[in-house]
């Protein structure tokens, strides 16, 4: 009886997989819905709203629905199946979408996805009216001012979401810690792209902030907070979302250098051109000798990054083992991820779902 009882209660292989799919399907769903019903509250009928009413809901495709899928396996850490919790989860994808379309503006990033950029789709419809003033300052205007719809509806949509009152007292200071923090970090990337590249230490510490924290570990710490789950479990999924926090945005860095565009949806060695201060380029920094210090900094140095010196750089930053190393890194942060996670302390089949996630997130090409 006793093995029947342990059959039965540990899940097939595929279960976590197509638990968390069906997450990330409902909160699609629910972002989807809620942002398609505002967009129709606020544009529908009105001249500057025949753009906005389809494209700001469009903005929510192809997304991964991390921060949601986090948000929830923590809430299950301590609370039942609840499609209330669901469109809690779901506030952080509209947060996610406040996040792109102003990064996208600083960032002078023309896809999203593969798709045209919200600040390029309005820039292209100006150009389209041919109204007066410059379509590119207009596309710029109009995506920060959709992002900061995207910032109020995902606040809405926890606030509705039907969690109750003591519930959602549990999870604001969460969810105000994680804005606030997004925004502090992307003002320190910012200083970070604009001077010298920073020592490695520095360039963790904005990492932290910027994305691994925002994108694994408060998500995740405001869903179990949502749940009411205690110390012990709130310690646990702290130390593993910082670590595989840190993973993803190592990943992300080395995509942005060398992801296949086709999978991407970006050019090839996008932040290069860019200039961004990412990690694999601090790293490859570091790791350089002389003579690969000195060609780094005739790099850094270009006016213009064409696709020569792309070519040039990613050999440079492969040739220092940076690369190399970079993969080591996420590698050994992923497995101590999966060795925090303790089946005493963390609900079953949560735990499956953060193991399945950590890999999701290290081994992703997009």
């Amino acid at each position: 009886m006793a093995s029947t009882m342990a059959a039965e209660e540990a899940p097939s292989k595929e279960a976590p997989a197509g638990w968390l799919d069906a997450v990330g399907a409902r909160c699609l769903a629910e972002a989807r819905g809620f942002v398609e019903a505002r967009a129709a509250e606020h544009f529908s009928g009105r001249a500057e709203g025949e753009l906005a009413e389809t494209v700001i809901p469009q903005f929510l495709a192809g997304g991964k629905f991390l921060r949601p899928m986090f948000a929830y396996v923590g809430w299950r850490c301590g609370g039942p199946e609840s499609d209330a919790a669901v469109r809690a989860a779901a506030s952080l994808e509209l947060l996610h979408c406040f996040a792109l379309a102003q990064d996208d503006v600083m960032d002078g990033s023309a896809l999203r996805r593969g798709r045209p950029a919200l600040h390029v789709r309005f820039s292209r419809w100006h150009a389209e009216q041919r109204w007066s003033g410059s379509a590119d300052r207009f596309g710029e205007s109009a995506a920060i001012l959709a992002g900061d719809l995207f910032l109020v509806w995902s606040e809405q949509l926890l606030r509705e979401s039907g969690l109750a009152a003591e519930a959602l007292s549990r999870g604001w200071p969460r969810y105000d810690a994680m804005r606030a923090e997004l925004a502090v970090g992307q003002l320190a990337d910012l200083v970070n792209d604009a001077r010298t590249l920073p020592g490695w230490d520095s360039l963790l510490d904005v990492l932290r902030r910027k994305s691994g924290n925002y994108t694994v570990r408060r998500p995740l710490e405001f869903g179990a907070a949502l749940a009411g789950c205690g110390p012990d479990v709130l310690a646990a999924l702290t130390e593993y979302g910082g670590l595989v926090g840190e993973a993803f945005q190592f990943k992300d860095d080395l995509l942005g250098v060398f992801g296949d565009p086709a999978v991407t949806g970006k050019p090839s060695g996008q932040d290069l051109r860019d200039r961004k201060a990412s990690s694999v380029v601090v790293l490859a920094a570091e790791m350089a000798d002389r003579a690969q210090h000195d060609e780094l900094g005739e790099l850094l140095n270009l006016v213009t990054v064409d696709d020569d010196a792309v070519s040039r750089w990613c050999g440079l930053i492969a040739a220092t083992g940076a690369r190399e190393r970079l993969g080591e890194l996420i590698r050994e942060r992923a497995d101590k991820a999966q060795a925090v996670i303790d089946a005493a302390v963390v609900p079953r089949q949560a735990a499956d779902a953060l193991a399945l996630l950590a890999t999701r997130c290290t081994e992703r090409e997009q």
